[in-house]
């Protein structure tokens, strides 16, 4: 497993460049509005081909699910056994605004269970990889270092809520004023989840929409670093490939403390 890491860590690194090749250089992003009206780049698509071509020539070839190719019907896909889910670039919006905050995302599911994920943060020149069981990892400026999630209890005051960009409402809100003296942490894409993993924030509550390739690669990150995501309401755990692949609202968080 940890040499096919290696080796996805690769394409996403090389994904990442396409993007910022685009990303610097383009003078036109040939922005198209997707069905849900979400915006749609020539990176996007850039970045999705090469994935895949990629993942197709490992040594051993999944199924891939992303978010830019056409989805496969549920009678063709829910008796997958490994897959890959893909996010060529979340932060579409982030990309557009040029304000560095999106990711390559790439995820191992195993049945409805993340066991491995990649993400690459091109601008920030970050790339952060877990394997279940092995721990998580951040590689930067040539290091590797092992993540781990700041740890907290939930009456702590002063707690560090990581929030969208892009989608703050008022059930959001809500959750944030009955911490104690909470500080905010606004980040776009899947940056908010290793946030967390690194220790510099301590919850982030999503009760708003995310699809399953949002959320999967950066889970496991967040999981192997101590952290834990659950269903808004119930605890229940994330699982993936359902048979619509919308995500149920979640809070993800670091290292909670018995009060």
């Amino acid at each position: 497993m940890l040499e096919t890491i290696q080796s996805v860590i690769k394409i996403a690194e090389e994904a990442g460049q396409i993007i910022l090749d685009i990303y610097h250089n383009a003078t036109d992003l040939e922005i198209q509005s997707k069905a849900d009206d979400s915006p749609l780049t020539k990176a996007d698509q850039a970045a999705n081909d090469h994935i895949c071509a990629g993942l197709q020539a490992l040594n051993t070839v999944y199924p891939i699910i992303s978010e830019e190719n056409k989805q496969l019907p549920y009678a063709d896909r829910k008796d997958f056994d490994y897959f890959w889910l893909v996010d060529p670039l979340d932060g579409t919006k982030e990309f557009i605004k040029k304000n560095g905050e999106f990711t390559v995302n790439i995820a191992l599911i195993h049945k409805n269970t993340v066991v491995a994920g990649v993400v690459y943060a091109p601008v920030l020149e970050e790339m952060y990889w877990a394997v279940q069981g092995e721990g998580a990892f951040i590689e930067q400026n040539g290091e590797s270092k092992k993540l781990a999630c700041s740890a907290f209890s939930m009456n702590d005051e002063g707690l560090r809520v990581v929030c969208s960009r892009s989608h703050l409402n008022e059930e959001t809100q809500a959750y944030i004023d009955a911490l104690q003296d909470p500080s905010k942490v606004s980040k776009g894409s899947s940056l908010k989840f290793l946030i967390l993993a690194k220790g510099d924030a301590e919850l982030y509550p999503r009760i708003a929409p995310t699809m399953e390739w949002d959320t999967a690669a950066a889970q496991i990150v967040l999981e192997e670093a101590g952290g834990k995501v659950y269903q808004y309401g119930d605890q229940l755990p994330l699982t993936y490939n359902k048979e619509n692949l919308l995500n149920p609202f979640f809070i993800a968080e670091g290292t909670v403390l018995a009060s």
